[in-house]
């Protein structure tokens, strides 16, 4: 095989990838988010709006698979990737089907077992993708995923009330449109060949990782890695409580949605993310690619205090702020996905994979927006999503970037070769 055939079918192959992986996640979302298109306002339990408490039940499943995941994930052959997915997604929809059957408040049970397969699906999708040459360009992909579908299932949600679906059964409705794509997205990611030898050399060996392994990782690298943990922590709040009232934000902002609403303003969002963060694999070196990352994040942090000024002195309107804050949220949400961790692990030449650091963040990303639906529900029932989202967006901005500078001057000490460790007695 000569160079241009061998370059032709790694473009090829790349390609194959990202529509695969963009394909099986976006699908996945139909399985998530479509229910949060409902307002479930007819219904509430101890005083509480039911719609949050179904999202807390949700986001608790999620929660724990995200716990279950730094273990299954970082542990997961990659033969057995594509039919965990399916089965995971299956057992999803079921949980989505006993919540149309279930009376209220009863089925809001049926989607913390919704939840929680489906937390573990993005890890299966992202370990087809890591380690390669071209991995920030196909997680950005990845990424571009579940920023788009976020609002199409919405959208896809709200269409299937306005034909007269009820509340409780359009999940499982809008759930089971997906399934024959979600089919096909999975197998042609199980087609997807490993990393070639030019890969492992510009990246690196991408390998499971047992407690050993994940416990030692994060011991010599905790002082750079928690910084990025509590931004990251503090991302994930934010864009949740986007993502899942945006209908109640967007009527806070004046601006009633409309199903394509939603739709628009995160296609635009994603164009943004996705240039940004996949542009990153033209930066061959790692370190250089690393610390730009932290600077994509940075960008982030400045749209969403350019957002918040721009609402706070009517220069910005409704639609302007979400899709600004959406880019502000998401910029450093994929950066992480992405860049951040690929690149920690190919400058440092460490034995691990991406999927144990991801679920590691995830777990407390999704803890922290758990407890902060329960202090809402309990602590102050009924608040206002939007002025959750604004009050919470300053803290976010300015403990975030102290964050990544933290991060940044860890990460910029080179570290030191490490001891060869001398065996004695029986093991010598």
């Amino acid at each position: 095989m000569n160079l241009s055939e061998g370059r032709g079918r790694e473009l090829f192959w790349s390609a194959w990838a990202v529509v695969a992986a963009f394909g099986a996640y976006f699908c996945m979302y139909a399985f998530r988010k479509p229910f949060t298109a409902a307002g479930y306002s007819d219904t509430t339990l101890w005083g509480l709006s039911f719609k949050a408490v179904l999202v807390t039940s949700q986001v608790a499943g999620y929660m724990v698979s995200k716990f279950v995941g730094i273990k299954v994930i970082a542990e997961m052959p990659p033969s057995r990737r594509a039919l965990g997915i399916l089965w995971l997604v299956l057992a999803a929809e079921a949980a989505l089907v006993l919540f149309g059957l279930l009376p209220r408040p009863w089925n809001a049970l049926a989607l913390f077992l919704n939840g929680l397969p489906l937390g573990m699906v993005f890890g299966l999708v992202l370990g087809t993708l890591e380690g390669r040459r071209f991995t920030e360009a196909l997680a950005a992909g990845l990424c571009a995923s579940f920023i788009l579908a976020d609002g199409v299932t919405k959208s896809v949600g709200a269409w299937l009330l306005a034909q007269g679906v009820s509340e409780d059964w359009m999940p499982s409705v809008a759930g089971a449109f997906f399934l024959p794509a979600l089919g096909v997205s999975v197998a042609m990611l199980a087609r997807v060949p490993p990393p070639n030898h030019h890969d492992l050399a510009a990246r690196s060996e991408r390998s499971t990782m047992d407690a050993n392994d994940r416990w030692s990782f994060f011991v010599r690298h905790a002082v750079g890695l928690v910084p990025l943990i509590v931004m990251y922590l503090l991302v994930t709040v934010l864009r949740s409580v986007r993502a899942d009232f945006a209908p109640e934000i967007w009527k806070g902002l004046g601006r009633p949605a409309a199903p394509g609403t939603f739709t628009q303003s995160e296609m635009l969002v994603a164009l943004g993310v996705l240039l940004a963060n996949g542009g990153a694999v033209l930066i061959r070196d790692n370190r250089r690619a690393f610390f730009t990352s932290l600077a994509t994040c940075g960008l982030g942090f400045f749209l969403l205090s350019a957002a918040l000024l721009g609402e706070r002195g009517g220069r910005v309107d409704g639609f302007g702020f979400m899709v600004l804050v959406g880019l502000g949220l998401y910029l450093p949400y994929v950066a992480v996905h992405t860049t951040i961790f690929e690149r920690l692990l190919a400058m440092t030449r460490e034995r691990g994979n991406v999927g144990f650091l991801m679920y590691l963040a995830d777990s407390i990303g999704y803890l922290g927006y758990v407890a902060v639906m329960l202090v809402r529900n309990y602590g102050r029932p009924g608040g206002d999503p939007l002025g959750l989202l604004m009050g919470a967006s300053w803290l976010t901005v300015f403990v975030s970037i102290a964050c990544l500078i933290v991060s940044g001057v860890r990460f910029s000490i080179r570290p030191r070769p490490m001891p060869i460790p001398v065996l004695s007695g029986e093991g010598r």
